[in-house]
């Protein structure tokens, strides 16, 4: 057991050197160097089956110690392993995010195309019906504005009317009647008769 123990011990020892190794490579060789580590650390596994094998057939003073011997090489390799895949998803998210960068690079932005459309159809529809709403208002308005200016009228007629003599009253009566007949509005003046206010 002792020779086997020795020996890979010593491989875990080569790995960690090997392990600087990653960082310094160039990209071509770097996928060569990651290959070989791993080959090592899975033949270093198998070599811990067989410790730990050989370390349950030792003497009962001895196994004690030589159990943990292996788990300590079992655990040092284990974090061999974890490192190498950290350094492997550091390497892949490296290049992803070189590769994306080139790509941004590469791609040629344009304009945007003149017939893009921004949806804008409920605002549209909003603005219009408050339109309709505010042209409404300003008519209901206007109509009120002509009904009391026509109530006026009527209330001026009707004065002029009492306090001229009944001649006079006809005249004006048919003046009246004459642009309801017309639908257009006539400012009645009597000459001869003081305005009324």
């Amino acid at each position: 057991m002792e020779p086997l123990y020795q020996q890979t011990h010593k491989q875990v020892h080569e790995i960690q050197s090997h392990m600087g190794r990653l960082e310094t490579s160039d990209k071509e060789s770097l996928h060569l160097v990651e290959n070989e580590i791993q080959a090592r650390i899975d033949q270093i596994f198998s070599s811990l089956e067989r410790l730990e094998i050989l370390s349950s057939k030792e003497p009962p003073n001895k196994r004690q110690n030589a159990k943990l011997r292996v788990d300590q090489l079992k655990y040092d390799v284990q974090h061999l392993q974890t490192a190498l895949r950290n350094f492997q998803h550091r390497r892949y998210t490296r290049e992803q995010q070189e590769r994306q960068r080139e790509e941004l690079l590469a791609r040629t932005f344009t304009t945007n195309d003149s017939d893009t459309t921004i949806p804008m159809d409920e605002s549209l529809q909003f603005n219009s019906s408050l339109q309709k709403v505010h042209h409404g208002m300003d008519d209901l308005i206007g109509g009120g504005h002509s009904i009391l200016q026509g109530l006026r009228a009527q209330r001026m007629t009707l004065k002029v009317g009492f306090l001229l003599g009944n001649g006079a009253k006809a005249i004006c009566l048919g003046l009246i009647q004459q642009a309801l007949r017309r639908r257009s509005w006539i400012l009645l003046t009597c000459w001869g008769y003081p305005t009324l206010s």
